[in-house]
């Protein structure tokens, strides 16, 4: 007689009890737990795969592994110069964001690379991938399609064609056969999980899991799931905007936060090969509340626009609105320049935007957010071809970035001859641009130098 048992497991973070409780005592989600079936006796219907011995540290060979390209650039930039034989990687992003348009392609450009690919949709049928596929203008005869959810299907697929990659979509399909529970559930996506990790690793078989977000934007599934893939890629954007942002949170073969830039149309994901004038494209010259901030991300400079607007409260209660930049800091920034300034703004309606629809996270922007808030309270414009760098701190000091120098090669290179920057970081910058360059040491010399 099959050994069973039932457990109830948390959908949000995994803690398992065993009877349901009406909020999980871990992360307090309300009405998170799911039943599941647990049965002990069921047989291992996917082959064992080899174990490796464990080694000696010393005697262990350290050679660089030589990337795979996928001959799109900002891909292979985000992974760090390309895809690592035997590598898990997870890609998130909301639905309909182009997950599967960005995968299917990078499957087309490897399989005509030489070798075999393997695309795996749980989710698609053979006949709406043609379609997306005719669509976008791509075609392979070394890519194989499979839409399959079982496990032990996919496993042996992969034993018999041997691919050079493997792309899920999406490993919330997945169903492990020892598994009672229904695919999607946190002890399905686990179990998938790690049967995928050990194939990459085993076979050296680079492996692509797409996943699915949960509305507060997260990765659906355990936390466990991002600790176990080698590399975390979130696909970003506005459905207003054509750009989507690819950015890498966990890496273990390169640089965390990198990002890509891409357009999508109708063909397709279209690389966008210089990110600042993408961005910059559409501004406006002499604009009050507008100005030139650069951002870093991971080792990439970005010039973007940043938009700020003040207006009277006519509802008493004033609004802070912030869109791509975090509010809070927002609120910060506003604290100091009433204090330290003696810029009445609090009172005002104030709305900050990052033009383009880009999420900046950095404290590099303070100085930028500061001046086109006083900017468009004084309806003073900024001079054109100015650049503003630099974090503020509560007694309104202008504070050192990182990596200023590539800052301000970014801006000489895109045209711009005036940049603003923390007095901080004047020690030792070894820049030969044609730029002038001016460095402040506090919030109040910055606005009176620009406006």
């Amino acid at each position: 007689m099959a050994k069973t048992r039932t457990q109830y497991i948390c959908q949000g973070c995994g803690y398992t009890t065993t009877k349901w409780l009406g909020r999980c005592p871990e992360c307090n989600q309300w009405d998170s737990f799911s039943e599941e079936v647990i049965d002990r006796s069921s047989s291992h219907a996917i082959p064992r795969l080899p174990v490796i011995p464990p080694q000696v540290l010393s005697q262990i060979s350290a050679s660089e592994t030589e990337r795979l390209s996928t001959h799109i650039s900002e891909f292979d930039h985000v992974l760090g110069g390309g895809v690592v034989p035997g590598s898990l990687v997870l890609i998130g992003g909301e639905p309909g964001i182009g997950k599967s348009t960005l995968l299917l392609q990078v499957a087309v450009k490897m399989s005509q690379q030489g070798g075999t690919v393997l695309y795996v949709s749980g989710e698609e049928s053979a006949a709406q991938i043609k379609l997306r596929a005719n669509r976008m203008a791509v075609t392979s005869d070394s890519l194989y399609i499979l839409c399959e959810t079982g496990l032990s299907v996919i496993d042996s697929t992969i034993q018999e064609l041997e691919p050079r990659l493997v792309i899920i979509d999406s490993i919330q399909t997945i169903a492990h056969p020892d598994v009672a529970s229904a695919p999607g559930s946190i002890t399905q996506v686990r179990a998938a999980a790690a049967h995928f990790l050990q194939l990459a690793k085993t076979k050296g078989i680079p492996t692509f899991l797409v996943g699915h977000v949960t509305k507060e934007g997260s990765i659906a599934g355990p936390r466990v799931l991002e600790h176990t893939v080698d590399t975390v890629l979130y696909f970003e954007g506005e459905p207003q905007y054509a750009v989507r942002i690819l950015r890498a949170v966990k890496n273990r073969f390169g640089s965390t936060n990198e990002i890509g830039v891409f357009e999508m149309r109708s063909s397709g994901l279209v690389e966008v090969l210089n990110p600042s004038e993408r961005f910059l494209s559409e501004r406006r010259d002499n604009i009050s509340g507008s100005v030139v901030i650069s951002s870093i991300e991971g080792t990439r400079p970005l010039l973007l626009e940043l938009q700020a607007l003040v207006a009277p409260a006519n509802f008493g209660t004033p609004r802070w609105l912030a869109t791509g930049v975090d509010r809070n800091r927002v609120s910060l920034i506003l604290a100091v320049l009433d204090r330290r300034v003696g810029l009445h703004i609090q009172n005002s309606d104030v709305f900050v935007n990052i033009a383009g629809g880009v999420n900046v996270d950095e404290p590099g922007i303070d100085l930028g957010i500061a001046i086109a808030i006083a900017s468009n309270y004084r309806d003073a414009p900024i001079p054109p071809g100015t650049v503003v760098i630099g974090e503020i701190g509560l007694s309104g000091e202008v504070r050192a970035v990182h990596q200023i120098e590539k800052r301000i090669r970014e801006v000489a290179k895109l045209g711009f001859n005036r940049v603003l920057f923390p007095k901080q970081n004047r020690k030792g910058l070894e820049i030969h641009e044609d730029i002038e360059m001016i460095d402040v040491s506090d919030i109040h010399t910055a606005l009176s130098l620009v406006l």
